[in-house]
């Protein structure tokens, strides 16, 4: 299997009853190698802490392979492309579009035509990109929609015939884990007990952690809900406009999201004690916010992933945005129309985080579920790779004698 838990993974946490998939859709994209585009600028990602992957022993008859991660989601659809670097990754090639895959599902209980055709345009590209750049071994997930759709499988199976991708409906909590991978490395230092968190377009996972003697944290409980940014928008609507209806959706939402975490908010409260808790944050919902406060005129991921933001500046402009109309976020950097409806559920479930989890500060991370990916096809990889290596260097000494 390419894909392994941390060693200390505690199976009695969460209480979703999905068992973990473990299912590694490795389509292996045979087309003759196509010419090398230049790598993305500023692709490489730089480890800041424990979680890198292996060293890699130089190997003369095997090149840089090209490993790819795809994600899809209930809002977006992101494809990352890597090729190893050391003991991190390069990236030489992504893609991220918003697809909507999951609108009108909290009504229909089915993933809408609409919602089906814009998603498979976006896959024809991640298709066509995996091909050309002679990837490997990729992983492709799907995550909270097609969870829940009635007719997910069967989206499944016709993105598999139409563009040779094998998508993989994975649990929520192999969600949970694959985003710890990607992101942890951004924690702020510490000894204490830490939360890590990934507001979706479907769900929201919570991972409680603590330090492990690794370099992958022990996971100590989570919790998968599902309230993201496109279930909680479409779920919770509007009965008015004007400031005093914003008011009571706002309200209806923070309600919502709230009963949905109060029995994982008991399982933690003696952690959140501690004196020094850590939060980390990864989603467009957090990164969006940092932007914000950074006064960004246009994103940048090299401003925003791994900035440390103070927790009250995060839910000042939480409830600034709850306050506005669609209109008025849709004229400020960084949001636009395309995320003007849906970041005000983003800024809900990020202020229930913040009243579960109190820390001061709050990392911020522009990475997760495809990092998290890639670390695990890489690192399982190169383990393959070093066993075929001992076994072939037991049989020359064997010969040799």
């Amino acid at each position: 299997m390419a894909d392994t838990n941390p060693p200390d993974f505690d199976r009695r946490a969460g209480k979703t009853g999905e068992e973990r998939s473990g299912k590694v859709a490795d389509y292996r994209y045979k087309r003759p190698p196509q010419p090398e585009d230049k790598a993305i600028a500023g692709g490489a990602i730089r480890s800041r802490g424990p979680g890198a992957l292996p060293r890699r022993a130089a190997h003369p008859r095997r090149p840089r392979q090209a490993y790819a991660a795809l994600d899809l989601g209930t809002n977006n659809c992101r494809l990352l492309i890597a090729r190893p670097s050391g003991e991190n990754f390069t990236v030489i090639d992504a893609f991220s579009r918003v697809v909507r895959l999951g609108e009108g599902l909290a009504a229909s209980g089915k993933l809408s035509d609409a919602a089906m055709e814009r998603t498979m345009a976006a896959l024809q590209v991640c298709a066509d990109k995996l091909r050309r750049r002679n990837v490997h071994l990729a992983r492709s997930v799907a995550t909270e929609a097609c969870r829940r759709a009635s007719n997910g499988p069967a989206f499944i199976e016709r993105v598999r015939q139409e563009t040779g991708i094998a998508l993989d409906i994975i649990s929520a909590q192999e969600e949970a884990r694959l985003a710890v991978l990607g992101c942890h490395i951004l924690l702020e230092q510490g000894h204490g007990p830490a939360i890590i968190f990934d507001i979706g377009g479907g769900s929201t996972e919570l991972v409680l952690i603590e330090p492990g003697d690794g370099p992958v944290p022990h996971i100590v409980d989570w919790q998968s809900v599902p309230w993201g940014v496109v279930s909680l928008t479409d779920t919770v609507t509007r009965r008015g406009e004007g400031s005093e209806a914003r008011a009571d959706r706002y309200a209806r939402m923070r309600k919502t999201v709230d009963d949905a975490f109060a029995e994982f908010g008991e399982r933690i409260a003696p952690f959140a004690k501690h004196e020094d808790i850590r939060l980390l944050g990864t989603s467009g919902t957090v990164t969006t916010l940092a932007s914000l406060y950074l006064e960004l005129p246009q994103y940048d991921r090299r401003a925003v992933d791994g900035l440390i933001v103070p927790s009250a500046a995060m839910r000042d402009i939480s409830t600034r945005l709850s306050t506005m109309s669609m209109d008025e976020r849709g004229t400020l950097p960084c949001i636009g129309q395309d995320r003007a409806e849906l970041v005000v559920a983003g800024c809900a479930i990020l202020e229930s985080i913040l009243d579960l989890w109190p820390a001061d500060q709050l990392g911020v991370a522009d990475r997760g579920i495809r990092e998290g990916i890639l670390r695990s096809l890489m690192a399982a990889d190169f383990a393959a790779e070093s066993s075929r290596e001992a076994v072939r260097r037991t049989r020359g000494e064997s010969f040799a004698k």
